[in-house]
């Protein structure tokens, strides 16, 4: 009955077989003796070799895990993906992507990204000779107009993170294509798989911070990231080993239990998400809801047709000041105020003060990231119990504000 929900909606249908592949790639008990259902965790650093130089498959655990083999299996299934390449966490493998590149290269970043996506082509990437350039890329002309013949890189958030723009990839893809060799980079976190595949639309690589709807638990930091290119994947693979930013097995077996479940999750948050979008854009106390499922986004028709749903990200203006926003993220109970997002827990943060501080003032001001933005990622509780939660904290950061209707 849920799957219906985004499809009624006006989205895409969803893609073909993605449980089935979710519970089963890469999980096949018979790469095991043991003929085991579950992928062992594997925890051994080292592998005996029959003779030197000759092994079955490992020999050191940070060139390649049995675990995270089947990690990697499975992602790169649900990204319609050749390969997949699990990391440390979502920055190891931003910085192992721009290990693609050399001095003197110039990197598009979409101006409204992740903090730490912001703050490490910022001030780490820009130290090491890479030259940065942060656009909106959401507009064609403005990233025609940024490309040089030194642009290897096009990096871009499709929602964007907080403000949730809407990137067309294929005309993206486009435009980057036609100008040679230049990668063109989706961090796909906010959609998952499951509502998203870049690689489909014309990207070269697909990445996530599994951290979020990918893992779903708030238990592993990790990232991930899906190619198609054989000439990307061998260079990304001998990159992940000598970078050596990989995660622990356990960490990997985490990741893998949580994908078996992405469809059923990505299907609630869309459905929570909606009912808080609604419920926000009606209430007198908002000033403004920003949620690609609304009618009001005014990229909802690309949204429709480059996703299958959305996810249970939602930004909006509380009306008032900082101490309006305040009150309000003082006031929720359900709600929990802390930084990431995308578990099964309903959080809430104020972006200008946490996951965008590192911003530069200046920069948050132009994207509209002011002290009354605040970005809440629902989760799978209750519907009800959501709803009644944000009411009584709009109400007490709004006592005068008159009764919600």
């Amino acid at each position: 009955m849920q799957k219906q929900d985004a499809s009624s909606h006006g989205f895409l249908p969803s893609f073909q077989h993605f449980a089935t592949q979710a519970i089963h790639a890469g999980q096949e008990p018979e790469q095991w003796n043991s003929q085991a259902m579950v992928p062992p965790i594997s925890l051994s650093t080292t592998f005996k070799q029959g003779a030197p130089g000759q092994h079955s498959g490992f020999d050191y655990s940070r060139s390649g895990n049995p675990t995270r083999n089947c990690l990697e299996k499975a992602v790169a299934a649900l990204d319609g993906a050749k390969h997949s390449l699990a990391f440390a966490s979502g920055l190891a493998a931003t910085v192992t992507i721009t290990h693609l590149l050399k001095a003197g290269d110039h990197i598009i970043c979409m101006d409204d990204v992740y903090g730490g996506t912001n703050r490490y082509f910022r001030k780490v990437a820009g130290e090491f000779g890479l030259k940065i350039s942060f656009v909106d890329c959401s507009q064609t002309k403005l990233l025609e107009a940024a490309i040089t013949p030194e642009t290897k890189l096009v990096w871009v958030e499709t929602p964007t993170n907080p403000c949730l723009k809407m990137i067309d990839i294929e005309t993206c893809a486009h435009t980057v294509h036609k100008h040679g060799d230049i990668i063109l980079v989706v961090d796909n976190t906010f959609m998952s798989a499951y509502f998203q595949r870049p690689l489909a639309l014309g990207a070269d690589i697909c990445m996530y911070s599994a951290t979020k709807y990918m893992n779903g638990h708030s238990d592993v930091v990790m990232g991930l990231v899906s190619v198609n290119s054989e000439d990307l994947h061998s260079r990304l693979r001998f990159l992940q080993n000598s970078l050596g930013a990989v995660p622990s097995p356990v960490d990997c077996y985490l990741c893998n239990r949580g994908l078996k479940t992405l469809h059923i999750r990505m299907e609630k948050h869309f459905k929570n998400g909606m009912a808080v979008a609604q419920f926000l854009e009606s209430n007198p106390r908002v000033e403004k809801v920003i949620y690609p499922g609304l009618t009001s986004h005014p990229q909802h028709e690309l949204a429709k047709r480059q996703c299958t749903g959305c996810p249970g990200m939602i930004s909006f203006y509380i009306k008032g000041t900082l101490q309006h926003a305040e009150t309000f993220l003082k006031n929720l109970k359900l709600f929990v105020l802390a930084e990431s997002l995308g578990g099964y827990e309903s959080l809430a943060e104020l972006p200008a003060v946490m996951t965008h501080a590192s911003v530069p003032k200046n920069d948050r001001d132009i994207l509209g990231i002011s002290d009354t933005l605040i970005r809440l990622s629902v989760g799978l509780e209750d519907e009800k119990d959501l709803l009644e939660d944000l009411e009584q904290a709009l109400k007490a950061a709004h006592p005068s504000s008159g009764n919600h209707n």
